[in-house]
C-alpha cells in the first residue's frame, strides 16, 4: 500500500481526527480565558468599586458577598438609591484607566468650538418682514406665480 492509496483510504479520518483535537484545545483555552476573567472580577468586586451593569447603569457596589452568588449584591446608583441586582448582573468593574478611555476626546468639542468661532450670532439668526414687499401678494406669494388649480 502506497502513500495514496493510505490518504485516499484514510485522509478523511485523519483530518477529521485533527479537526476534533484543534477544537477540544481550542475550547478548553477559551474556558481557561474565562475563569481567569472571573476570578480577576470577583478579586475586584468589593464594595466601593465603580460597577457596570448590563442594563448599562453605573453603580458603585455596596453590599456584595462573593461566596455566595446566589445572593443579590447592593449597587448604589445615585446618592441615596440603592438597587439589588443578581451577582450576574455586574457586568465589568470599572477601574480609572477604563474611565480616561470614556472621556477620551473624539474631536467632536473642538468642531462646535470652530463653527462657534467663525459663525457669528447675528448671521445665524432668522429674519422676517413684517409686511411683504412689493414684488409679492399679502400672502407672501410672488405676484407673477400662477395660483394652482
Amino acid at each position: 500500500m502506497n502513500f495514496q492509496d493510505f490518504f485516499l483510504n484514510y485522509g478523511l479520518l485523519i483530518l477529521l481526527g485533527a479537526l476534533l483535537v484543534f477544537m477540544f484545545w481550542n475550547s478548553s483555552r477559551r474556558m481557561k480565558k474565562q475563569r481567569e476573567e472571573q476570578a480577576q472580577k470577583a478579586s475586584q468586586t468589593v464594595p466601593g468599586a465603580q460597577v457596570l451593569l448590563q442594563g448599562g447603569l453605573y453603580g458603585t457596589i455596596v453590599e456584595f458577598d462573593p461566596d455566595n452568588l446566589d445572593q443579590p449584591a447592593l449597587v448604589e446608583i445615585a446618592p441615596g438609591v440603592d438597587i439589588k441586582v443578581h451577582s450576574q448582573a455586574i457586568l465589568r468593574i470599572i477601574t480609572p484607566a477604563d474611565e480616561v478611555d470614556d472621556e477620551t476626546d473624539d474631536g467632536f468639542d473642538d468642531i462646535v468650538d470652530n463653527y462657534h468661532d467663525t459663525h457669528d450670532d447675528a448671521s445665524d439668526a432668522v429674519t422676517t418682514d413684517a409686511e411683504p414687499s412689493a414684488d409679492s401678494d399679502a400672502d407672501g406669494r410672488d405676484g407673477d406665480a400662477k395660483p394652482s388649480a
